[in-house]
């Protein structure tokens, strides 16, 4: 056969391997549209929403193009507050000048009251001069007033990201620390790390010696524990906390149980309190943990155990050397998926957890339904959705790790 004969085959062949590899996506094209435009373009959104913040640039137009032309640095001269007080006059009128005081608040704490008064002040007839601006509104008497307002005039900003570690940008234009006040979410970070770090131990001492216990027993008692385990998925995180609101009472069935055994002399306060939410996410996580665990050990190959204690190798030895590499995969992946999983908790720490004990998830969504700065809310889902995609990065790039090909 020619050699252009066989190059037309293996065109044809190419072709058609090319058609059938592309037939399953076209198949799957609508659902994934689907989720691009109901999914992912909401987040997409939302997501920007921490980098752009427009509202202070739209509402003052004429103060931004009078600042241009202004050579002072700190406090402007008279044509920058003209300007202002015409922008605010029209804020007032278009309805916009609610939320560009919130907005500037967010930026300059105390600012809304102040610039509310000065739009009542530019919106009579009486000139708003300078004088009279500082007077209804100190704060754009200081530095530290204008500095906010010429950071909001670019409508991409920094702002809100350097805000969720607790940084800003000085008079200087440098990035320092906010005041110690001031600092929140780097410690609500870190409890929500600490929590989902302790979380991911409790579940892990539980759901190894049980996977074990599982893998080791009949298939018909596995296949009893398995249920039990699972029960708690057949009903709702809500309810599943609600339950855990009535067991962790100080008079409730937990204190009822250890009074009983005698592990304690008096009742322990567990409702709202750190110890109590450990308990309860731990319970709820757990057979996220126990599920990749029980399905690696099942895949154990015994007789590579029974051969390393026929070879004289201790117990711990054959567990330590044989067995733990075997079954690490599903460890990894068990801690992975619970600790992820309590990143987002909102409902259980709302519900047990003190005021002390709030997770992050439990800010945004302050920031979204009561604050309604959805640009705050934004730049701390950012970080948190980084954190994540970082730890899952790093476990399947450095650890081998691939939740995908679990099972």
């Amino acid at each position: 056969m020619s050699s252009i004969a066989i190059s037309g085959i293996k065109t044809r062949s190419g072709a058609t391997d090319r058609s059938d590899s592309l037939r399953p996506l076209a198949l799957a094209a609508p659902l994934l549209l689907l989720l691009a435009f109901s999914f992912g373009a909401p987040i997409v959104l939302l997501l920007s929403r921490a980098i752009y913040e427009p509202t202070i640039a739209n509402a003052l137009p004429h103060t931004i193009a009078a600042l241009r032309t202004d050579s002072a640095t700190g406090v402007p001269g008279e044509p920058v507050f003209r300007a202002l007080a015409e922008d605010l006059k029209a804020a007032q009128v278009a309805g916009a000048i609610y939320e560009f005081a919130k907005t500037l608040n967010t930026r300059l704490p105390g600012a809304r009251s102040q610039v509310l008064r000065v739009a009542r002040l530019a919106s009579q007839d009486t000139a708003a001069t300078k004088e009279a601006i500082i007077k209804a509104a100190p704060l754009l008497g200081e530095d530290q007033g204008w500095a906010a307002i010429r950071s909001g005039t670019n409508r991409f900003t920094s702002f809100f990201l350097l805000s969720a570690f607790d940084l800003r940008w000085t008079d200087q234009g440098t990035i320092g620390a906010v005041p110690a006040g001031q600092a929140v979410f780097t410690r609500v970070f870190g409890r929500t790390f600490l929590i989902a770090t302790l979380v991911t131990l409790a579940t892990l001492a539980l759901a190894f010696p049980l996977a074990y216990v599982m893998t080791n027993v009949r298939p018909v008692v596995a296949g009893i524990v398995l249920v039990l385990v699972l029960l708690p998925f057949w009903t709702s995180i809500l309810v599943r906390t609600a339950a855990w609101t009535v067991i962790l009472q100080k008079y409730g069935l937990l204190n009822d149980l250890l009074l009983w055994l005698g592990v304690t002399s008096d009742r322990l306060e567990l409702m709202y309190s750190r110890t109590g939410l450990i308990i309860a996410m731990t319970h709820i996580q757990l057979p996220f943990t126990l599920l990749p665990i029980y399905s690696v050990m099942r895949a154990v190959n015994t007789s590579q155990l029974r051969a390393a204690q026929s070879l004289g190798a201790r117990p711990l030895t054959v567990f330590r050397r044989v067995y733990l590499p075997q079954v690490m995969p599903g460890v990894l992946a068990g801690c992975l998926l619970t600790f992820i999983l309590c990143l987002g908790y909102y409902i259980t720490p709302v519900l047990i957890g003190g005021a002390s004990d709030q997770l992050i998830s439990n800010f945004i969504a302050n920031y979204v339904n009561v604050e309604l700065n959805w640009e705050m809310a934004a730049a701390l889902s950012f970080v948190l959705l980084a954190s994540t995609l970082g730890l899952y990065v790093t476990m399947t790039r450095y650890l081998g790790l691939d939740l995908f090909k679990m099972g």
